[in-house]
């Protein structure tokens, strides 16, 4: 048996008509040791001829011209154990040097099922692990050097000024028990004349002294550095009056109660998708996990070069089980619908929920509400998302990120985890997703 029996190289089928795109993702193909067992344009393949190649994996670039084709092409795309990886066409025929082969390392830890994206060399880095080497044997003491300093101590011992508070007994020369010593430093209290102990006369009845008890040093109780006067404590009448009391009972207190005084469009809960390069994939898997009952409306604001949103739009919707719709200006975002941002579109609250508006500088994530958002960072997601996405997740939101095979483009995701928040797969956070809003609805708190 050989090894390619035993580790057989993945067999993918590269979709993409001819063009700078096709020639950059055929090159990456090469050096990520696969088997390309079909490479044709789209437009003109048939169903069957790519069901009888039998791929593992099928690499499409994405462009407007090949929408139908993809439609036409939906029964073998669907096969069982068939994986997909989108690439954006006009991004595929830019990438060149550095960024070219980052990708191309990402592409084939896809493919290959393992998380190696270091370029060649990386990982041979040398071990941080501790070995055995010197003894480590703690030094001596010196005794002759150390007995020259304990003879020096000993002289000076007796001009080491004394303790003038403490006086030892005079016939004390060996260690005593605490208590004994206290006892030692106790005053004598001279004995009382003895007229005293005659019985007081006087007209009225006999008086007993009271008894005062010996004061002890030991006693620490009675210490005190003040002179207080016994005050006997009296008691305070309250006033009455007709005004209500204050009560803090927080048995009353309810999530419905508060959202009753929340301000106009506060409960307006939504899901934001943020992603980018190496996005539709992982956007793909994310949507097509998602029920088609979320309570919630979907935001996706995915960076396109060229502002194709009516294509990526098309995609999605024929894997996601919730519809896909582009949003327009003043539109409401409607729970239960993906809707795709634009890169001028934004959103405001109001009464009823939120409205989409068009805003130069796109998506403003600190207009949603936080306690009933949650905002996922796929591959590719901006940096600039990342502060805004925090901020809010520290006011209540829900904030997670991509991790894994899939997410060429870590660095917003890694930072929101970094941060200590949500990280997963994108079918792993949607689960978290359902799971969030599952409980908000059976706490009563509808987004």
């Amino acid at each position: 048996m050989s090894v390619s029996d035993v580790n057989p190289v993945p067999a993918v089928a590269l979709l993409a008509r001819p063009g700078a795109a096709r020639e950059r993702l055929r090159e990456a193909l090469a050096h990520a040791d696969v088997q390309i067992v079909l490479e044709d344009d789209p437009t003109t393949l048939e169903p069957q001829s790519l069901a009888d190649a039998h791929p593992q994996f099928v690499v499409i670039a994405l462009e407007a011209a090949i929408e139908d084709a993809l439609e036409r092409l939906e029964p073998a795309l669907s096969a069982p154990g068939l994986t997909l990886v989108f690439d954006e066409a006009e991004l595929a025929a830019r990438r060149d040097g550095w960024e070219a082969q980052r990708w191309g390392r990402h592409l084939a830890a896809k493919l290959h099922g393992h998380q190696q994206v270091l370029p060649p060399g990386a990982e041979d880095e040398p071990s941080l692990q501790l070995e055995p080497g010197l003894t480590l044997t703690p030094p001596q003491p010196q005794e002759t050097a150390l007995q020259s300093h304990l003879d020096q101590a000993l002289s000076w011992a007796d001009n080491v000024p004394a303790d003038s508070l403490y006086v030892p007994p005079v016939d004390l020369h060996e260690p005593i028990a605490l208590e004994q010593a206290l006892a030692a430093l106790q005053p004598v209290l001279p004995e009382a004349p003895a007229e005293l102990d005659a019985p007081l006369e006087s007209p009225g009845p006999a008086v007993e002294p009271p008894a005062v008890p010996a004061l002890t040093l030991g006693d620490h109780t009675a210490w005190s550095l003040v002179d207080e006067p016994a005050v006997e404590a009296a008691p305070i009448a309250r006033a009455s009056t007709s005004a209500p009391t204050a009560s803090f009972e927080t048995g009353h207190l309810s999530l419905v109660d508060l959202d009753a005084a929340a301000p106009a469009g506060a409960n307006a809960g939504a899901l934001l998708v943020l992603a980018g390069i190496g996005g539709p994939d992982a956007l793909r898997r994310l949507l097509a996990a998602l029920p088609a009952g979320l309570r919630v409306p979907v935001l996706v604001h995915m960076r396109l070069d060229g502002g194709r949103y009516g294509n990526l739009v098309k995609q999605m919707a024929r894997i996601s089980p919730l519809p896909v719709q582009l949003a327009e200006p003043g539109q409401r975002a409607t729970p239960g619908e993906v809707h795709v941002l634009a890169d001028d579109m934004g959103v405001q609250g109001a009464a009823d929920g939120l409205y989409f508006q068009t805003r130069a500088q796109g998506i403003a994530i600190d207009a949603l509400p936080p306690a009933h958002t949650a905002v996922v960072l796929l591959s590719g997601a901006d940096l600039a998302h990342v502060g805004p996405a925090l901020d809010l997740a520290a006011a209540g939101a829900w904030v997670a990120g991509q991790v894994g095979e899939g997410c060429y483009d870590p660095a917003a995701a890694t930072a929101v985890v970094a941060a200590g928040m949500v990280a997963g797969e994108p079918q792993e956070l949607a689960q978290a997703i359902v799971a969030r809003w599952a409980q908000h609805d059976d706490d009563g708190d509808a987004a």
